[in-house]
């Protein structure tokens, strides 16, 4: 009970926070609704009223709400309408490209654990590769692979993996060189090969920073997922439908689909976190 009180004041917080900004933002229009029917809103009247705007600028939390009811439980599945399907879209996208991103991120890993040249040559290229802007450079990446006839999933799935390899480098790395001088020593003086070494003492040793990375790439595969179908005009995702939303002024829409990309990344991280638990527990380490 003591650890749920200081969750729940916190979500309570956010929504009082979140009702009385649009109250804020939405009251300017409604005014100005009223002022030209040569009317005046009381307070309550004003409230209801940025509380009830069919385009607000921010919408209320009840608004979200009802649209998520509305195209997560009242449409089926398959249907367009539905945000299941479109997160659907996103999360396939999404899974491919954490794989790809989790495989490319481990192999360079390696590379640059074990060779020196790597290490001096590839790691600043891969730290350099992260200060380009994604949204500058998934455009060129889809306009190429269009070129050469690659389309749908596996563009989005690339930009995916770009964004998401890198923390799996960097955790993979900081991970496999973390067992001590004294530790490898130990391993040299039973004449333990490189590859028993990595298999019996590297690895394991790497797992707690394999797994916090991992969380950190899926979120970041999610976001170069819903990056990817910004510039593609695509009609199906849950980038489709923040882009849908923003050309119709449909707020209401924007919202539900990033309330609905948030509930995909932390399903998604609690997953792995599970999974953590688990092999960890086995391992001995938990």
């Amino acid at each position: 009970m003591r650890s749920v009180v200081p969750v729940l004041t916190v979500v309570g917080a956010i929504f009082v926070i979140w009702y009385a900004a649009a109250v804020w933002l939405n009251a300017p229009w409604a005014r100005d609704v009223a002022a030209r029917a040569d009317r005046t809103l009381s307070v309550t009247e004003l409230v209801a009223d940025t509380w009830a705007q069919d385009k607000p600028k921010l919408p209320a939390p009840h608004q979200v709400a009802v649209e998520l009811w509305d195209t997560v439980v009242g449409q089926n599945v398959t249907s367009k309408r539905s945000l299941v399907y479109h997160a659907w879209v996103t999360l396939s996208a999404t899974l491919l490209g954490f794989a790809m991103g989790t495989a490319l991120g481990f192999v360079l890993a390696l590379g640059i654990v074990y060779n020196r040249v790597m290490d001096m040559s590839v790691m600043p290229w891969v730290i350099a590769s992260q200060t380009i802007p994604i949204l500058a450079i998934a455009p060129m990446i889809i306009v190429v692979l269009n070129a050469v006839g690659l389309s749908g999933l596996l563009p989005k799935a690339i930009i995916s993996m770009y964004l998401s390899f890198f923390p799996i480098v960097v955790g993979m790395v900081k991970g496999l060189r973390s067992p001590d001088v004294m530790m490898l020593d130990q391993m040299r003086t039973w004449n333990a090969t490189r590859v028993q070494e990595f298999l019996k003492l590297r690895l394991p040793s790497s797992m707690p920073y394999l797994f916090t990375s991992m969380k950190i790439a899926m979120a970041a595969s999610l976001v170069g997922a819903i990056v990817g179908e910004l510039p593609t005009g695509a009609v199906a995702g849950l980038g489709a439908r923040l882009l849908a939303g923003s050309y119709y002024g449909q707020t209401i829409q924007i919202w539900s689909a990033l309330i609905m990309a948030a509930v995909l990344a932390a399903t998604a991280v609690a997953l792995i976190g599970l999974a953590q638990r688990v092999v960890l527990k086995r391992m001995g380490m938990a």
